[in-house]
């Protein structure tokens, strides 16, 4: 049987400036737009790739081969990524929210309880609201168990700065040190990115970036974490997070587009990196009826 099609919210700001389509299915930011610019790769969406601009909970990225230790206990999760054996992106990526709409503004809200391998309660919650610059994404998630529970988050925006291809893009990010990934990408340890490849501080072509890579020792600026993809011409787009985000991941693929010449840029914030299920690295523990909020936005720069 056929899915049905998830609902897709269009909120406008006030003067009209700003634009942007939010899915019921995996809350996922669609389409942004702030005076006539996208800022969300209008090429990339959930009728292409399912990730796309999804809310990752309650873990983002993988969990190596699908398991984990829950006080000496083997928790499995559903394989969600049967070419290396992960589990990938969470558990809500195919769920459809419940969602309540205002002017400029959309929140959507959903229970997790009973899944495989995770046996936990809990309720998230994202709020779309639209400003004069672009979007603000609050993201808040209850437990509600009966025992501390597990959790991280992130997202999956595909971003862009306009019409140019990614690749003339300049991409920086205040990152100190990045993860060594192995070959189906779980973090083997960490390294400082001072003179390699990795070092995006001052910006670097997109083109000529690391396509696969986690960032972390994040450096914030009034209080944020602010990562930037601009152009030659002034064109940019950042974004920006709270400093529970202390991990992005970039993720630079070809495909998507009908000129496959062409790459797209995932540029993800998180509050764990990946494997922490297993590791434990950067995972929250709330307590029973613990609120957990903070947010993370784009904006035209």
């Amino acid at each position: 049987m056929t899915a049905p099609a998830a609902i897709r919210h269009r909120l406008v700001g006030p003067g009209g400036g700003v634009e942007a389509v939010i899915s019921s299915r995996a809350a996922a930011l669609c389409a942004l737009k702030v005076r006539g610019v996208d800022l969300v790769d209008p090429a990339v969406s959930p009728r292409n790739s399912s990730i796309a601009g999804a809310v990752l909970a309650p873990w983002p990225n993988r969990v190596d081969g699908a398991t984990w230790s829950l006080d000496g206990r083997a928790q499995r999760l559903e394989i969600t990524e049967p070419e290396f054996g992960h589990a990938i992106h969470g558990l809500l990526q195919d769920r459809d929210y419940d969602a309540t709409e205002g002017p400029g503004e959309v929140t959507l809200r959903t229970l997790l309880s009973g899944a495989a391998g995770y046996p936990f309660r809990i309720h998230v919650e994202v709020s779309y609201a639209l400003d004069d610059s672009g979007i603000v994404v609050t993201n808040r998630i209850r437990n509600l168990s009966e025992c501390d529970a597990p959790v991280a988050l992130g997202a999956h925006p595909y971003l862009c700065a306009g019409p140019l291809p990614v690749e003339a893009l300049t991409l920086t990010v205040s990152a100190e040190r990045a993860l060594v990934l192995d070959d189906t990408h779980i973090p083997r340890g960490d390294f400082a990115v001072a003179g390699t490849a990795w070092d995006l501080r001052a910006g670097r072509r997109v083109g000529d970036a690391v396509r696969h890579a986690t960032y972390t020792g994040l450096d914030p600026h009034r209080g944020r974490l602010v990562h930037r993809l601009s152009s030659d011409d002034g064109t940019a787009t950042e974004l920006w997070a709270h400093p529970d985000f202390a991990w992005l991941q970039i993720y630079i693929s070809p495909g998507f587009r009908s000129d496959a010449r062409h790459s797209v840029i995932a540029m993800e914030p998180m509050t764990a990196p990946p494997n922490a299920l297993r590791t434990g690295q950067g995972l929250r523990w709330l307590a029973p009826g613990e609120l957990w909020e903070l947010d993370w936005g784009i904006r035209r720069a």
